[in-house]
C-alpha cells in the first residue's frame, strides 16, 4: 500500500513512547462476575478477577436486566431497524426516557447510542443555539465533552479543575453575553467530585447556563441514584445532566435530561442524533429495567461503598500509593508508563487479576496508573488477593512504596498489614 509507511510510523511512535494500547480478551460470565475467562494467544483460558470494570455495581449480569433483554428481542427484533426521524422511535426508548426523566426530576431525556456521542451532540448543539455563547469547560473534562466544546463554532475559554475563583473570574469577564459551563460531577481518572453546589451557586449569579456529565455517578448516588447532584441536592438547579446506561446501569447508550424545550432543540438540531442508527430496543429495555430497580436498591450502593471504602484502607495499609479522593474510584499510582504497563501484565500473568494500565492521554505523562473499581460482588477474600498480589509486584518492579496510615497496625517481622481485623495481607 502507498502510504502504509505513514500508519506504521504512527503505531511505532505508540510503541517507542510506552503506551500502546493492548486489549485481553477477556469473556465475563454471569454467574461468576467479578470473574471472567482469559482467552490466552496460546488457546488456553485462565480465570481471571476483573478489577477495572466500569460495570461497577454488576448490574450488566443482573437477572432483572437481562431478562428484559431477551424477552424484548424475542418480541420485536435484535435492532432498532434504522434512526428515529425514519424508522420511527421504538417503544422501548420511549419507555426509557422517561424513566431517566423522572430519575433526574426533568421535564424530558434523549437517548443517544453513547455517552461519547451524547456529550458530543449535546454540548455542542446547546452552545451553538446560543447567540455569542462563551463555554466555561473544566480543565479535567472528559474527552467526549472536550470534543463536544470544539464542534461547536462558540468561543471556549478552560478553567483550572475544580477552581471556583477562576471559574467566577472568567464568569466575571464574560459580561452578560450568553454563557455555558460544563463539568463532571465525579471525575474519573482522579475519582475527585466537583464542587456542585458551589457552581450552581456561581452560575445562578452570573446567569450561566449549566451542563454536567454525571457519567461515573448515576445509579452510584443520591436516595434513587441520579448522581452526585441529586445526593447534594442541587439537581433541581442543573440545566442539563448528562449521563451513561453503560456503567453504573450496566447496558450501554447515553441520555441527556432537562427542560422539555431544551431536549427538543438538541433532537431538532444535533447531527450526531438524527443521522445515527437507534439504541437497538433490547438494550433499552436492560438499561431501563436497570434504571427502575437502582431506584428502589439503595441497599446496593451501600453495598458498593463498603466494598469500595475496605479496599481504599487494605490497599493503604500495604502502602501502596492510592490517590485520595471521596468517591468509589480507586486509583494506585505508579508514574511511570513502562512500570505501569509492567505491572499490570505481572497482575494478570502472574496473579490472574486484570487491571487495565492508565496511560497518555487518558492521563497526563508521569501520572499513570492502576484504576482499580471495586464492586458489591468483590469480597473480601478478593480484596486480600488484590492487595497481596499488588504488593508482590511493587516489591518485584521496584516501584516506590508509601508508608502506611499510622493508625493501621504494621507487624514488620511478619510484613502482614491490617486495616480491618476481618482482613490481614501478607506482603510478599
Amino acid at each position: 500500500m502507498l502510504y502504509q509507511r505513514y500508519f506504521e510510523a504512527a503505531v511505532s511512535r505508540l510503541k517507542d513512547e510506552r503506551r500502546y494500547r493492548v486489549f485481553v480478551h477477556l469473556e465475563r460470565d454471569v454467574e461468576s462476575f467479578p470473574l471472567a475467562r482469559w482467552h490466552r494467544d496460546d488457546g488456553s483460558v485462565q480465570d481471571v478477577t476483573v478489577w477495572c470494570s466500569n460495570d461497577y455495581l454488576g448490574m450488566g449480569q443482573h437477572p432483572e436486566a437481562i431478562s428484559a433483554m431477551v424477552e424484548t428481542a424475542s418480541r420485536v427484533g435484535a435492532g432498532a431497524g434504522g434512526t428515529r426521524n425514519i424508522s420511527g422511535t421504538s417503544h422501548a426508548i420511549v419507555e426509557l426516557e422517561r424513566e431517566l426523566a423522572d430519575l433526574h426530576g426533568k421535564e424530558a431525556a434523549l437517548v443517544f447510542t453513547s455517552g461519547w456521542i451524547s456529550n458530543l451532540a449535546a454540548i455542542s448543539t446547546i452552545a451553538d443555539l446560543l447567540p455569542n455563547c462563551l463555554i466555561l469547560s473544566d480543565a479535567s473534562n472528559h474527552n467526549s465533552m472536550i470534543e463536544g466544546v470544539k464542534r461547536s463554532r462558540a468561543e471556549r475559554k478552560v478553567f483550572r479543575h475544580n477552581d471556583l475563583a477562576h471559574l467566577e473570574e472568567l464568569l466575571i469577564e464574560a459580561g452578560d453575553r450568553p454563557k455555558l459551563i460544563v463539568f463532571e460531577s465525579l471525575y474519573s481518572m482522579n475519582g475527585k467530585i466537583a464542587p456542585v453546589k458551589e457552581i450552581a451557586d456561581l452560575a445562578e449569579r452570573y446567569g450561566a447556563m449549566t451542563y454536567v456529565d454525571e457519567v461515573h455517578a448515576v445509579g452510584m448516588y443520591g436516595p434513587r441514584g441520579a448522581g452526585i447532584c441529586e445526593r447534594d441536592g442541587v439537581m433541581d438547579r442543573i440545566d442539563v445532566i448528562e449521563g451513561t446506561l453503560a456503567k453504573g446501569f450496566g447496558a450501554t447508550g447515553g441520555y441527556v435530561a432537562g427542560d422539555a424545550l431544551v431536549i427538543d432543540a438538541i433532537r431538532s438540531y444535533a447531527g450526531a442524533f438524527i443521522f445515527s442508527t437507534a439504541l437497538p430496543p433490547p438494550v433499552a429495555a436492560a438499561a431501563c429495567a436497570s434504571v427502575r430497580l437502582l431506584k428502589r436498591r439503595s441497599d446496593l450502593r451501600a453495598a458498593h461503598q463498603r466494598a469500595t471504602h475496605i479496599t481504599k484502607h487494605a490497599l493503604a495499609a500495604g502502602g501502596l500509593p492510592v490517590l485520595e479522593n471521596g468517591s468509589h474510584i480507586v486509583p494506585v499510582m505508579v508514574r511511570d508508563a513502562e512500570l505501569c504497563k509492567a505491572a499490570s501484565d505481572l497482575l494478570l500473568t502472574r496473579h490472574h487479576i486484570y487491571i487495565q494500565p492508565i496511560n497518555y492521554p487518558s492521563v497526563a505523562k508521569g501520572s499513570e496508573r492502576l484504576r482499580v473499581t471495586p464492586t458489591p460482588r468483590h469480597t473480601q477474600e478478593h480484596i486480600a488477593h488484590l492487595v497481596e498480589a499488588m504488593v508482590g509486584v511493587w516489591h518485584t518492579l521496584g516501584i516506590p512504596f508509601v508508608e502506611p496510615p499510622s493508625h493501621l497496625h504494621v507487624d514488620e517481622k511478619s510484613k502482614e498489614h491490617c486495616a480491618y481485623p476481618e482482613i490481614k495481607l501478607a506482603a510478599q
